[in-house]
């Protein structure tokens, strides 16, 4: 699903207009991004939470040279799963499991 598709289909649940919907996501993804710039963690209970780990400086080789690289430290965006969404997304792939092994 794509941005275009998610914003149709919140408009369709929400019965709003899609500019509305469009309007909400993206005050939403700004407002989770403005969060996560500042050092917060951001928790959607039932669906996850969005936090920024530390990536510790490392070294990789380059495939192009071969040379060693050191990559310095960081910080990542993360999303770690709620336990609703865990549970929505093994239900789906059992069921379609299902219907996959009913069709041989």
């Amino acid at each position: 699903m794509n941005k275009t598709e998610l914003v149709k289909s919140l408009a369709e649940k929400a019965e709003i207009t899609q500019k509305d919907a469009a309007k909400a996501l993206d005050v939403m993804v700004e407002t989770i991004q403005e969060s996560l710039a500042g050092g917060e963690k951001v928790q959607i209970i039932g669906f996850g939470s969005f936090e920024v780990r530390d990536r510790k400086e490392r070294k990789v080789i380059s495939p192009a040279t071969k040379e060693e690289i050191i990559v310095p430290a960081t910080k990542v965006p993360a999303f770690k799963p709620g336990k609703s969404l865990k549970e929505a997304v093994a239900v789906k792939a059992a069921s379609k499991a299902k219907k996959k092994s009913k069709k041989k």
